[in-house]
């Protein structure tokens, strides 16, 4: 069986943010083009509360908004949600999910998934990936995608 090939031709922006975070995702969305060519990732480190964003967020984008589930393929000009209790990984142009890490004290599911998206994401031309951090609390207590930890 041979494995399928995702093209990684495009940007992958990393929105994290927390329970407080909804007005910063609507505000954005609202104002993006729907052709933009990029896969926006919403990374709310929520650890025990079921998210609903995929059922709130499509009221302000033409973009399709979808629940990430495991081996979902990443796609441009998709906006994709992190489900709850879940650390979210890259690999082969997939989402891969594996229970949270880290699962009392403060979460680090935003400091996973960029470390997890700068490491394994791009055929080498094409863009970096971005991160828009929506969370005082995830930049003060994160570190740097590119730290070996």
């Amino acid at each position: 069986m041979t494995a399928k090939k995702i093209a990684q031709d495009f940007p992958v922006v990393c929105v994290g943010g927390s329970a407080g975070g909804l007005d910063a995702y609507t505000r954005l969305l609202r104002h993006l083009p729907v052709d933009l060519g990029v896969a926006f990732v919403i990374v709310n480190h929520l650890r025990t509360v079921a998210t609903r964003l995929h059922e709130i967020l499509p009221s302000f984008t033409q973009m399709p908004v979808e629940l990430i589930t495991d081996r979902l393929d990443i796609k441009p000009n998709h906006v994709f949600i992190i489900p709850e209790q879940r650390d979210l990984h890259i690999l082969d142009g997939e989402f891969r999910l594996k229970p949270i890490s880290k699962p009392r004290g403060w979460p680090d599911v935003i400091t996973v998934f960029l470390r997890s998206l700068t490491h394994r994401w791009g055929d080498g031309v094409s863009p970096a990936p971005l991160a828009v951090i929506a969370s005082v609390m995830a930049i003060a207590n994160s570190r740097s995608a590119n730290d070996p930890q």
